[in-house]
């Protein structure tokens, strides 16, 4: 990154150009561009499915990104998935954490729901 260039400004908010088409992030019109926010990614609309014991002092969580939707529709698929697995979950910057690991079972019941699901890492 060229060492003059002003990626964020307190009042305009951030000025990043697409890599593609170099225009303003909010004037972008690619379709592949991911959508910018809490990491979750919208543009092939594939939900993934990993397992995360980072900084959980080695407890296991299931994580799942890709959710399209309001916040209250994430809210209530999530509640479904909690209560399918019997386990405490939260939703983190457009995340669900579901404690344990239930991939298998959560990618089973978000395809019944008619989500495409991937399962990511190992």
């Amino acid at each position: 990154m060229h060492p003059g260039r002003v990626v964020y400004d307190t009042e305009r908010g951030r000025t990043d150009r697409c890599s593609y088409c170099r225009r303003r992030l909010e004037g972008c019109v690619c379709p592949n561009r991911q959508l910018a926010g809490g990491g979750r990614t919208g543009s092939d609309g594939i939900v993934r499915i990993s397992r995360d014991r980072k900084g959980r002092r080695g407890k296991t969580v299931t994580v799942f990104i890709g959710l399209r939707g309001s916040e209250s529709a994430l809210a209530e698929v999530a509640t479904n998935i909690k209560r399918l697995c019997g386990s405490g979950g939260t939703i983190t910057e457009g995340n669900v954490e579901i404690q344990g690991d239930h991939r298998e079972r959560i990618a089973a019941r978000l395809t019944e729901l008619g989500y495409r699901v991937k399962l990511a890492g190992g």
